[in-house]
């Protein structure tokens, strides 16, 4: 355990006359000068930071006149104890006032405007093909066998695609109310229902001789299998962080209408995703037949059917993960609100941290999406060129397409990894994406709360609740692949493309439905390595159970 003293000032006296409780004792010990009464001024070092303080002590006790000051993360929000200028007896103070922006600027305002310019080629590519579409509907309309159009997807695989949203939705918000109503029990069955579904959906497609959908689903399922058994013993901490983030969610803001408005809004871009797909294909796919390509903007050829699709995957991942990780910025201002100001809970929280995510963080929001939705667009690129090339017998092309899948998503990993905390920053003092996200990391490290991180299960759960939807979905759309039959999939070429785009929407939508669970925790952790103090003096409760669950909390937390 580091030594307290090695911060000086305050802090320093208060652990040399108390020291941390012992790993098996989990009474919180006030200090002897009885400060806990006293208003609450945290320090990292003293004033004229002393000779003993560490690095941080001598190097911002006078910069920041020892205020309380995580280097070199802006000063905690607002606390009323310590405002001289605070009117008790008036209302709470709102958002803004408690996490009030230093010199408030549109952050990363380049990033905004690009994404803003992608969307906007997304609704200019989709109008055209959709055009392209509506000009020769007849033949892409009528019964299932009876569509004259045999060389690209039809309204057949429109059809296809709202029952994957509809399932997709569904599902999602049957996720969302389970974790509400049986909190503790959420974890084992998000692990067995994924095994299940999976081996499921895996013995499925080999009894059809879907060979490489099969055994791709065979080793995800494999694989679950084993990252479940090695979770076991984390998962009290991880139902009591969830139950925690639970509890808030039904007290403060407006979280779960936040995660209904943000999973509707996704499933209507995914169904809009959707149509375009298919009317781009309808309308460049290049065949003797193919009327559309006389009709309004371009030629027919592979090469556009190919890039068209590529831009608007790219910008369907793109405005996702915006989606989400506006969502995510919205519900840390609650959470942020409920640690920091729990005695005191401020007005107009969502509306106020919606606003900012809007405004200031727009920019910022795009750019650390923008870095996500170019990685999973290489993974599901990387995907379909998997099954193709496990279509066509290529086992060696399967496998090193394999073991690239596996290296981008474990890039992709790191990266979602550092967005959840650099993105609650944002959420709460408006700052630039790439020096949140190096501040946010320097003092996770700093504090040892990686350690609370890597113990807590709740993201790979809903991670893993997310791909049984998704499975959910890619299985859906094989079944009605397999048993309609269309023209235009008379060798089974479409089924690949068809199973991966339905895993992707099932995907997409659950994430940004679960999206208010994780962020809740994410925040907790990061408010806990700015001020681990409020942690200790306005919410023990929580602290005693986090300790009585998972000890090693008294290091993360005093650290």
């Amino acid at each position: 355990m580091a030594n307290p003293g090695q911060y000086g000032g305050e802090g320093a006296s208060y652990y040399n006359q108390q020291p941390a409780p012992p790993p098996n004792s989990y009474q919180m010990q006030p200090p002897q000068n009885g400060s806990y009464n006293q208003p609450y001024q945290p320090q990292y070092g003293n004033q004229n930071g002393n000779q003993n303080g560490n690095q941080y002590g001598n190097q911002y006790g006078n910069q920041y006149d020892g205020q309380y000051q995580p280097p070199p993360v802006p000063p905690p929000p607002m606390n009323p104890k310590q405002d001289a200028n605070y009117n008790y007896g008036g209302p709470p103070p709102s958002y803004d006032e408690v996490f009030k922006v230093q010199k408030p600027k549109y952050n990363d305002l380049w990033a905004g405007i690009l994404f803003l310019i992608t969307c906007a080629g997304f609704v200019v590519v989709s109008a055209i093909s959709i055009q392209g579409y509506s000009s020769t509907r007849g033949q892409n309309s009528g019964g299932i066998n009876g569509q004259l159009n045999n060389f690209s997807l039809t309204t057949h695989t429109i059809w296809l695609f709202f029952w994957v949203l509809l399932t997709a939705t569904v599902l999602s918000y049957g996720y969302v109310w389970l974790a509400r109503k049986f909190t503790k029990q959420f974890i084992w069955i998000t692990g067995i229902l994924n095994i299940v579904f999976g081996v499921v959906t895996a013995i499925y497609m080999l009894s059809r001789h879907y060979l490489s959908g099969g055994i791709v689903f065979l080793i995800f399922s494999a694989f679950m299998i084993l990252a479940f058994i090695t979770w076991i013993p984390r998962i009290p901490f991880s139902a009591l962080m969830l139950q925690t983030a639970i509890d808030v969610s039904k007290r403060h803001g407006h979280v779960y209408a936040v995660s209904a408005v943000g999973g509707l809004i996704a499933a209507a871009f995914s169904a809009w995703y959707s149509v375009t797909l298919v009317a781009i294909y309808v309308k460049y796919q290049p065949a003797a037949n193919n009327g559309a390509c006389q009709q309004g903007v371009g030629n027919c050829s592979q090469a556009k059917v190919i890039g068209l699709i590529a831009f608007i995957t790219f910008a369907a991942y793109w405005f996702s993960e915006w989606l989400k990780n506006t969502i995510h910025v919205t519900i840390s201002g609650v959470y942020g609100s409920w640690y920091f100001n729990s005695k005191n809970y401020p007005t107009k929280v969502t509306r106020g941290a919606l606003k900012r995510a809007l405004t200031y963080s727009f920019g910022s929001i795009s750019l650390g999406s923008l870095v996500v939705a170019i990685i999973n667009c290489l993974r599901q690129l990387c995907s379909i060129a998997k099954q193709n090339a496990s279509a066509e017998g290529d086992i060696l092309g399967t496998i090193l397409w394999c073991i690239v899948g596996c290296l981008i998503g474990i890039l992709d990993w790191a990266v979602q990894f550092i967005n959840r905390y650099a993105f609650s920053h944002i959420a709460l003092y408006g700052k630039a994406y790439i020096p949140a996200a190096k501040d946010t990391w320097r003092m996770i490290k700093d504090r040892g709360i990686d350690a609370l991180v890597n113990e807590c299960l709740v993201g790979p759960v809903l991670s893993m609740g997310a791909t049984f939807v998704a499975y959910a979905c890619a299985l859906l759309a094989y079944v009605y692949m397999v048993f309609t039959h269309p023209a235009y999939n008379s060798t089974g070429a479409y089924t690949p493309v068809v199973v991966a785009f339905s895993f992707l929407i099932g995907l997409q939508i659950c994430n940004v439905f679960t999206t208010p669970l994780s962020s809740g925790i994410d925040t907790i952790f990061v408010a806990a390595a700015w001020d681990p103090e409020v942690m200790i003096r306005d919410h023990p409760e929580l602290y005693h159970e986090m300790v009585r669950v998972y000890p090693h909390v008294q290091q993360a937390i005093h650290a």
